[in-house]
């Protein structure tokens, strides 16, 4: 694999107005996608949030350091071009959230978890109007055609940044409930990560920390973040 990485050629980045929205300039020419595509954003939050991803590159562009970018263009490369499968793939999280799957045991962890994540399942029910049954193991859990055609709708809703948001928020935590309360501000960013991280805080109790985990999470946790960050910028 090589180690080649773009080196910076531009002064100054800037946001500005443009058809559509906002874009981003460096030295007066616009930013495209990796797909060429105009980089025509919703709110100039997130214009300027990326401007200033592109100012604080060094010598050589690290992608890694540009989490709105790299939103920003899966929204117009990916998400847009195959929005009803996008829908579809982060609908289906409805059928198997993470809050659903219960522990047969120990009585601890079977109480964490209800404790957890029952107030959740309650919050979707009583806000979004789609009640969630409750399984043990992890034998699918049937849930009602109705609920999952509303969550379906609820996911439909966001726009193709949003949904760009919306995507990364649920496949990091495994939980639908958990991505929608998160942007609806039914529940903070932090809070929503720790549910969704029960069952291993659990196991790090009972048999210690594993460093090579410990930092994997803490790269999903900052990918999390970085995707309700994005979510924000596209609501302006």
């Amino acid at each position: 694999m090589s180690d080649w990485q773009p080196k910076r050629f531009w002064k100054q980045a800037q946001c500005e107005a443009c058809d559509g929205g906002f874009t981003v300039k460096l030295d007066g020419r616009p930013v495209r996608t990796p797909a060429k595509a105009p980089l025509t954003l919703p709110t100039q939050a997130m214009a300027d949030a990326i401007a200033q991803e592109w100012d604080a590159q060094q010598e050589l562009i690290d992608p890694r350091t540009m989490p709105v970018t790299r939103g920003a263009n899966a929204a117009i490369d990916k998400v847009r071009t195959q929005r009803n499968e996008v829908i579809g793939l982060l609908a289906e999280y409805g059928d198997s959230d993470l809050l659903c799957y219960r522990a047969a045991g120990p009585d601890g962890l079977i109480k964490r978890q209800a404790e957890a994540w029952d107030p959740m399942l309650d919050w979707a029910a009583d806000t979004l109007g789609a009640r969630l049954f409750v399984g043990e193991g992890v034998m699918h859990v049937r849930q009602d055609p109705q609920t999952l055609a509303k969550l379906t709708e609820e996911v439909a809703a966001f726009d193709d940044f949003a949904l760009a948001g919306v995507h990364d928020l649920i496949s990091l935590s495994g939980s639908l409930i958990l991505a929608l309360a998160v942007t609806k501000d039914a529940i903070a960013v932090d809070d929503a990560w720790a549910l969704s991280r029960i069952d291993e805080h659990w196991q790090i109790e009972q048999w210690g920390e594993d460093e090579e985990a410990t930092a994997t999470e803490k790269t999903k946790k900052t990918a999390f973040c970085d995707a309700a960050r994005f979510y924000r910028f596209s609501q302006g």
